[in-house]
């Protein structure tokens, strides 16, 4: 199997993964009561009207009364040509909404994912090479800090300290502010602060460990003989070993944080990002946006371990094709 059929296939089955997350969410969606035809309903019997009528007139508007096959064939439909609906809740078209909750969560998600992919590696490969010293007790005990408070939590506390007592951020995020200004980096420091420590912690200790076993390794004793100087031998013969096993848990915390801890990290700051999107979306129980939410983040989890999947084959050519 050669480099352009393995990747073929791959995704191909990203959109198979990719269509039966979406399926099961749209049909626990429409299991689910929707609120506008029980609004409708109650409106109608407020003001002295049927509401069996009214409740059906606004399943009609919805095109709920349509047979649930009919109703999934249309939406599939629709994705492939970008038409995901209209976002009852937001009064604009899904796309829409989307694109704007990945405007702001771009502007942390971005410089969180870029220190953590740069420092939590050199930082493990760090603490290894002083191994049982005071440094490496202070970075051990900086990452197991970062892996076990809760993000949103630790946000609160940040929060109340910076934003509340110290005013040295806002305590609501500023939309108004400029993306690429100073005040818009100071606002988004303590997020993004949140997220990389959350990130960094099992990112680091997997670094520090991996790498235990090849600072002794022949090959550094032989590099180290030749005269080679330890950065060089650390960023060249045990760096990159150590990425193969690293890729799996560096793409699994950020995705975990990005679909999980980063909802959270936006409610508490106020960002009208993905996640807080798709949070007041289940919240009116906005069914096409919902769906789209879901379609962006199931993307985003695919296309994240597909990456991980080719990361593996550049790191080490000994990975065949032919064994997957």
């Amino acid at each position: 199997m050669g480099f352009g059929t393995y990747v073929t296939a791959r995704v191909m089955w990203a959109a198979v993964v990719s269509l039966i997350i979406v399926t099961i969410t749209f049909l626990l969606l429409a299991a689910a009561p929707n609120p506008e035809i029980q609004r409708a309903a109650t409106q109608a019997a407020l003001q002295g009207g049927d509401p069996a009528e009214a409740a059906e007139r606004a399943r009609e508007l919805r095109g709920l009364d349509e047979p649930i096959h009919v109703r999934y064939m249309d939406y599939l439909q629709s994705i492939y040509t970008l038409d995901w609906g209209w976002a009852d809740s937001r009064s604009q078209p899904v796309t829409t909404a989307l694109a704007e909750g990945l405007y702001y969560t771009a502007q942390y998600s971005v410089p969180w994912t870029i220190l953590t992919i740069l420092l939590g590696p050199l930082v493990g490969v760090y603490s290894a090479a002083n191994m049982y010293s005071w440094k490496d007790h202070l970075a051990t005990g900086f990452a197991f800090f970062g892996y076990a408070i809760p993000n949103f939590f630790f946000g609160i506390i940040l929060l109340l300290m910076f934003g509340v007592w110290l005013e040295v951020i806002p305590v609501v995020y500023d939309t108004s502010v400029p993306v690429f200004s100073l005040a818009n980096a100071i606002q988004l420091s303590i997020p993004v602060f949140v997220l990389v420590t959350g990130s960094i912690g099992a990112v680091m200790r997997v670094s520090r460990n991996e790498s235990a076993e090849f600072q002794h390794a022949d090959f550094m004793k032989t590099a180290k003989a030749k005269g080679v100087s330890p950065l060089r031998a650390y960023a060249y013969h045990v760096m990159r070993p150590t990425l193969v096993p690293l890729s799996t848990t560096l793409v699994g915390q950020l995705l975990a944080l990005f679909l999980g801890s980063s909802l959270l990290v936006e409610v508490v700051f106020g960002i009208p990002g993905l996640g807080r999107v798709t949070y007041n979306a289940l919240i009116a129980q906005d069914t096409n946006l919902v769906l789209g939410s879901t379609l962006a983040f199931t993307f985003v989890a695919v296309v994240g371990n597909l990456i991980e999947d080719l990361v593996f084959t550049v790191l080490d050519p000994r990975i065949s094709y032919d064994d997957r």
